[in-house]
Protein backbone atom coordinates (compact mmCIF):
# COMPACT_ATOMS: atom_id res chain seq x y z
CA UNK A 1 0.00 0.00 0.00
CA UNK A 2 2.87 2.41 0.53
CA UNK A 3 5.79 1.16 -1.57
CA UNK A 4 6.56 3.97 -3.98
CA UNK A 5 9.96 5.25 -5.06
CA UNK A 6 8.85 8.12 -7.23
CA UNK A 7 8.79 11.76 -6.24
CA UNK A 8 6.65 12.94 -9.13
CA UNK A 9 3.26 12.11 -10.59
CA UNK A 10 1.53 13.20 -13.77
CA UNK A 11 -0.65 16.18 -13.01
CA UNK A 12 -3.63 15.05 -15.08
CA UNK A 13 -5.67 12.56 -13.10
CA UNK A 14 -7.46 9.61 -14.70
CA UNK A 15 -10.93 8.85 -13.36
CA UNK A 16 -10.93 5.16 -12.38
CA UNK A 17 -14.19 5.03 -10.39
CA UNK A 18 -17.27 7.23 -10.47
CA UNK A 19 -16.98 10.52 -12.29
CA UNK A 20 -20.48 10.29 -13.75
CA UNK A 21 -22.09 12.80 -11.45
CA UNK A 22 -23.42 12.21 -7.96
CA UNK A 23 -25.78 9.26 -7.78
CA UNK A 24 -26.39 5.68 -6.73
CA UNK A 25 -26.00 3.88 -10.06
CA UNK A 26 -23.14 1.37 -10.32
CA UNK A 27 -21.20 3.86 -12.44
CA UNK A 28 -21.60 6.58 -9.82
CA UNK A 29 -20.43 7.52 -6.34
CA UNK A 30 -21.78 9.92 -3.75
CA UNK A 31 -19.11 11.62 -1.62
CA UNK A 32 -16.52 8.81 -1.44
CA UNK A 33 -14.87 9.16 1.95
CA UNK A 34 -12.32 6.32 2.11
CA UNK A 35 -10.45 4.10 -0.36
CA UNK A 36 -8.24 1.01 -0.29
CA UNK A 37 -6.32 -0.32 -3.31
CA UNK A 38 -5.24 -3.96 -3.14
CA UNK A 39 -2.38 -5.74 -4.92
CA UNK A 40 -4.60 -6.45 -7.94
CA UNK A 41 -5.41 -2.74 -8.32
CA UNK A 42 -8.97 -3.36 -7.20
CA UNK A 43 -10.32 -0.24 -5.49
CA UNK A 44 -12.60 -0.54 -2.47
CA UNK A 45 -14.59 2.63 -1.85
CA UNK A 46 -16.47 3.77 1.25
CA UNK A 47 -19.31 5.41 -0.69
CA UNK A 48 -20.58 7.64 2.09
CA UNK A 49 -23.98 8.99 1.04
CA UNK A 50 -24.88 5.78 -0.78
CA UNK A 51 -24.37 3.81 2.44
CA UNK A 52 -22.33 1.18 0.67
CA UNK A 53 -18.92 -0.31 0.06
CA UNK A 54 -18.22 -0.61 -3.65
CA UNK A 55 -15.51 -2.71 -5.30
CA UNK A 56 -14.10 -1.44 -8.61
CA UNK A 57 -11.96 -3.96 -10.42
CA UNK A 58 -9.09 -2.76 -12.59
CA UNK A 59 -10.32 -0.95 -15.74
CA UNK A 60 -14.00 -1.48 -14.86
CA UNK A 61 -16.56 1.14 -15.83
CA UNK A 62 -18.92 0.01 -13.05
CA UNK A 63 -18.46 -0.96 -9.46
CA UNK A 64 -19.90 -3.95 -7.64
CA UNK A 65 -21.76 -3.48 -4.37
CA UNK A 66 -20.04 -5.39 -1.59
CA UNK A 67 -22.44 -4.30 1.15
CA UNK A 68 -25.05 -1.58 1.65
CA UNK A 69 -28.09 -0.55 3.74
CA UNK A 70 -29.57 -4.02 3.58
CA UNK A 71 -26.52 -5.06 5.60
CA UNK A 72 -27.30 -2.26 8.09
CA UNK A 73 -24.40 -0.15 6.79
CA UNK A 74 -24.82 3.60 7.20
CA UNK A 75 -22.44 6.41 6.22
CA UNK A 76 -19.20 4.42 5.93
CA UNK A 77 -16.10 6.57 6.21
CA UNK A 78 -13.31 4.06 5.59
CA UNK A 79 -12.59 0.53 4.43
CA UNK A 80 -9.45 -1.61 4.59
CA UNK A 81 -8.77 -5.18 3.51
CA UNK A 82 -6.92 -7.74 5.62
CA UNK A 83 -5.61 -9.68 2.63
CA UNK A 84 -3.87 -12.30 4.77
CA UNK A 85 -7.03 -13.29 6.66
CA UNK A 86 -9.39 -12.33 3.83
CA UNK A 87 -11.46 -9.85 5.82
CA UNK A 88 -12.98 -6.51 4.93
CA UNK A 89 -12.99 -3.98 7.79
CA UNK A 90 -15.39 -1.02 7.69
CA UNK A 91 -15.76 2.17 9.71
CA UNK A 92 -19.55 2.29 10.02
CA UNK A 93 -19.79 5.85 11.27
CA UNK A 94 -23.56 6.32 11.64
CA UNK A 95 -23.80 3.05 13.59
CA UNK A 96 -20.85 4.14 15.74
CA UNK A 97 -18.90 0.98 15.12
CA UNK A 98 -16.20 -0.96 13.30
CA UNK A 99 -17.27 -4.18 11.61
CA UNK A 100 -15.33 -7.03 10.04
CA UNK A 101 -16.73 -9.04 7.14
CA UNK A 102 -15.53 -12.23 5.49
CA UNK A 103 -14.58 -11.46 1.89
CA UNK A 104 -16.01 -14.82 0.86
CA UNK A 105 -19.59 -14.79 2.14
CA UNK A 106 -19.95 -11.14 3.23
CA UNK A 107 -22.55 -12.08 5.82
CA UNK A 108 -22.71 -12.11 9.62
CA UNK A 109 -20.27 -9.29 10.28
CA UNK A 110 -18.33 -9.27 13.51
CA UNK A 111 -18.62 -6.05 15.49
CA UNK A 112 -15.05 -5.22 16.52
CA UNK A 113 -15.79 -1.96 18.30
CA UNK A 114 -19.02 -0.18 19.21
CA UNK A 115 -20.01 3.11 20.83
CA UNK A 116 -17.23 4.82 18.91
CA UNK A 117 -17.34 7.70 16.43
CA UNK A 118 -15.33 5.66 13.96
CA UNK A 119 -13.76 7.54 11.07
CA UNK A 120 -10.37 6.31 9.79
CA UNK A 121 -8.88 2.81 9.78
CA UNK A 122 -5.37 1.39 9.50
CA UNK A 123 -3.69 -1.95 10.10
CA UNK A 124 -0.12 -2.75 11.15
CA UNK A 125 2.03 -5.64 9.95
CA UNK A 126 0.82 -7.89 12.78
CA UNK A 127 -2.83 -7.35 11.92
CA UNK A 128 -3.70 -4.99 14.76
CA UNK A 129 -6.46 -2.62 13.67
CA UNK A 130 -6.36 1.09 14.44
CA UNK A 131 -9.40 3.35 14.38
CA UNK A 132 -9.76 7.09 14.85
CA UNK A 133 -12.63 8.18 17.08
CA UNK A 134 -13.59 11.65 15.90
CA UNK A 135 -16.04 12.17 18.76
CA UNK A 136 -13.76 11.18 21.63
CA UNK A 137 -10.69 12.69 19.95
CA UNK A 138 -8.49 9.62 20.14
CA UNK A 139 -7.09 6.70 18.16
CA UNK A 140 -7.52 3.15 19.46
CA UNK A 141 -5.72 -0.07 18.58
CA UNK A 142 -7.91 -3.19 18.48
CA UNK A 143 -6.85 -6.81 18.95
CA UNK A 144 -8.75 -10.05 19.58
CA UNK A 145 -7.53 -10.07 23.17
CA UNK A 146 -8.29 -6.35 23.64
CA UNK A 147 -11.90 -5.94 22.44
CA UNK A 148 -12.25 -2.46 23.93
CA UNK A 149 -9.04 -1.32 22.31
CA UNK A 150 -6.07 0.59 23.67
CA UNK A 151 -5.69 4.35 23.23
CA UNK A 152 -2.54 5.03 21.20
CA UNK A 153 -3.05 8.73 20.37
CA UNK A 154 -5.04 11.51 21.99
CA UNK A 155 -7.61 10.53 24.57
CA UNK A 156 -7.15 13.74 26.54
CA UNK A 157 -10.29 15.53 25.39
CA UNK A 158 -10.50 18.00 22.55
CA UNK A 159 -7.63 20.47 22.28
CA UNK A 160 -4.52 21.73 20.55
CA UNK A 161 -1.82 20.51 22.93
CA UNK A 162 0.57 17.80 21.73
CA UNK A 163 -1.29 15.18 23.79
CA UNK A 164 -4.66 16.16 22.29
CA UNK A 165 -6.58 15.85 19.04
CA UNK A 166 -9.60 17.65 17.63
CA UNK A 167 -11.71 15.59 15.23
CA UNK A 168 -9.09 13.10 14.09
CA UNK A 169 -9.87 11.83 10.59
CA UNK A 170 -7.88 9.36 8.49
CA UNK A 171 -4.83 7.63 9.97
CA UNK A 172 -1.78 5.63 8.89
CA UNK A 173 0.50 3.24 10.78
CA UNK A 174 4.09 2.70 9.65
CA UNK A 175 6.40 -0.29 10.13
CA UNK A 176 7.63 1.10 13.47
CA UNK A 177 4.03 1.28 14.75
CA UNK A 178 4.05 5.06 14.69
CA UNK A 179 0.54 6.39 14.13
CA UNK A 180 0.07 9.37 11.82
CA UNK A 181 -3.19 11.21 12.47
CA UNK A 182 -4.87 13.82 10.30
CA UNK A 183 -5.88 16.07 13.17
CA UNK A 184 -8.50 17.73 11.03
CA UNK A 185 -9.81 20.60 13.13
CA UNK A 186 -6.31 21.46 14.30
CA UNK A 187 -5.19 21.62 10.64
CA UNK A 188 -2.15 19.44 11.21
CA UNK A 189 -0.81 15.92 10.87
CA UNK A 190 0.57 14.60 14.12
CA UNK A 191 2.78 11.53 14.58
CA UNK A 192 2.54 9.41 17.71
CA UNK A 193 5.41 6.99 18.18
CA UNK A 194 4.70 3.64 19.80
CA UNK A 195 3.79 4.10 23.50
CA UNK A 196 4.28 7.89 23.27
CA UNK A 197 2.32 10.19 25.56
CA UNK A 198 2.65 13.14 23.19
CA UNK A 199 2.60 13.54 19.43
CA UNK A 200 4.97 15.34 17.08
CA UNK A 201 3.59 17.75 14.47
CA UNK A 202 4.92 16.61 11.08
CA UNK A 203 2.76 18.73 8.75
CA UNK A 204 0.85 21.97 9.18
CA UNK A 205 0.06 23.06 12.69
CA UNK A 206 -0.20 26.79 12.02
CA UNK A 207 -3.97 26.99 11.79
CA UNK A 208 -5.91 26.91 8.52
CA UNK A 209 -4.28 28.42 5.45
CA UNK A 210 -3.18 27.82 1.88
CA UNK A 211 0.55 28.59 1.98
CA UNK A 212 2.98 25.68 1.75
CA UNK A 213 3.48 25.55 5.52
CA UNK A 214 -0.27 25.29 6.16
CA UNK A 215 -3.01 22.72 5.81
CA UNK A 216 -6.76 23.31 5.72
CA UNK A 217 -8.93 20.44 6.95
CA UNK A 218 -6.36 17.67 6.32
CA UNK A 219 -7.94 14.27 5.82
CA UNK A 220 -6.34 11.25 4.12
CA UNK A 221 -2.74 10.54 5.13
CA UNK A 222 -0.25 7.93 3.91
CA UNK A 223 3.50 7.52 4.44
CA UNK A 224 5.96 5.81 2.09
CA UNK A 225 9.13 3.85 2.94
CA UNK A 226 11.20 7.01 2.65
CA UNK A 227 9.06 8.63 5.34
CA UNK A 228 7.48 11.09 2.93
CA UNK A 229 4.11 12.06 4.37
CA UNK A 230 1.29 12.52 1.84
CA UNK A 231 -1.78 14.45 2.96
CA UNK A 232 -5.16 15.05 1.34
CA UNK A 233 -5.35 18.78 2.08
CA UNK A 234 -9.10 18.84 1.57
CA UNK A 235 -9.85 22.51 2.16
CA UNK A 236 -7.11 23.52 -0.28
CA UNK A 237 -8.19 20.92 -2.89
CA UNK A 238 -4.70 19.46 -3.21
CA UNK A 239 -2.43 16.64 -2.10
CA UNK A 240 0.70 17.70 -0.21
CA UNK A 241 3.96 15.92 0.58
CA UNK A 242 5.98 16.69 3.69
CA UNK A 243 9.24 15.30 4.99
CA UNK A 244 9.40 15.01 8.76
CA UNK A 245 11.25 18.03 10.10
CA UNK A 246 10.49 20.25 7.09
CA UNK A 247 8.90 23.61 7.75
CA UNK A 248 6.77 23.42 4.62
CA UNK A 249 5.40 20.86 2.20
CA UNK A 250 5.17 20.65 -1.58
CA UNK A 251 2.15 20.17 -3.82
CA UNK A 252 1.97 16.69 -5.34
CA UNK A 253 -1.27 17.02 -7.35
CA UNK A 254 -4.13 19.48 -7.42
CA UNK A 255 -3.71 22.96 -6.00
CA UNK A 256 -5.33 24.48 -9.09
CA UNK A 257 -8.46 25.63 -7.34
CA UNK A 258 -11.63 23.69 -6.70
CA UNK A 259 -12.96 22.18 -9.90
CA UNK A 260 -13.77 19.19 -12.05
CA UNK A 261 -10.88 19.30 -14.54
CA UNK A 262 -8.36 16.47 -14.59
CA UNK A 263 -5.78 18.66 -12.82
CA UNK A 264 -8.27 19.79 -10.17
CA UNK A 265 -9.81 18.29 -7.04
CA UNK A 266 -12.81 19.15 -4.88
CA UNK A 267 -12.33 18.33 -1.20
CA UNK A 268 -10.08 15.25 -1.50
CA UNK A 269 -10.76 12.88 1.37
CA UNK A 270 -8.40 9.89 1.18
CA UNK A 271 -5.26 8.54 -0.50
CA UNK A 272 -3.78 5.21 -1.51
CA UNK A 273 -0.88 3.87 -3.59
CA UNK A 274 -0.89 0.79 -5.77
CA UNK A 275 2.06 -1.59 -6.02
CA UNK A 276 3.50 0.42 -8.92
CA UNK A 277 3.47 3.65 -6.94
CA UNK A 278 0.56 5.28 -8.73
CA UNK A 279 -1.39 7.62 -6.47
CA UNK A 280 -5.15 7.30 -5.96
CA UNK A 281 -7.23 10.14 -4.54
CA UNK A 282 -10.82 9.99 -3.30
CA UNK A 283 -12.05 13.22 -4.90
CA UNK A 284 -14.99 13.47 -2.56
CA UNK A 285 -17.12 16.31 -3.84
CA UNK A 286 -16.44 15.43 -7.47
CA UNK A 287 -17.80 11.95 -6.62
CA UNK A 288 -14.90 10.18 -8.30
CA UNK A 289 -11.62 8.38 -7.66
CA UNK A 290 -8.64 9.87 -9.49
CA UNK A 291 -5.48 7.97 -10.40
CA UNK A 292 -2.24 9.88 -10.91
CA UNK A 293 0.36 7.88 -12.77
CA UNK A 294 3.91 7.85 -11.52
CA UNK A 295 6.42 9.67 -13.71
CA UNK A 296 9.42 7.52 -14.59
CA UNK A 297 12.54 9.59 -14.31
Amino acid sequence: QNKTKCNRWKQQGITVAGGNGQGNELSQLSAPEGIFVNDNNTIFVADYYNNRIVEWKYNSSNGQIVMNETDQLWSPTDVIVDEEKNFLIVADSANHGVTRWSCENKTNPQILMSDIYSYGLAMDKYGFIYVSDSGNNEVRRWAEEEPDGTVVAGGNKEGYSLNQLTKPAHIFVDEDYSVYVSDMNNHRVIKWKKDAKYGIVVAGGHGPGMSLDHLYWPNGVIVDHWHHIFVADSGNHRVMRWNEGDTEGSIVVGGNGKGTKSNQLNTPSDLSFDVEGNLYVADKNNHRIQKYERCFE
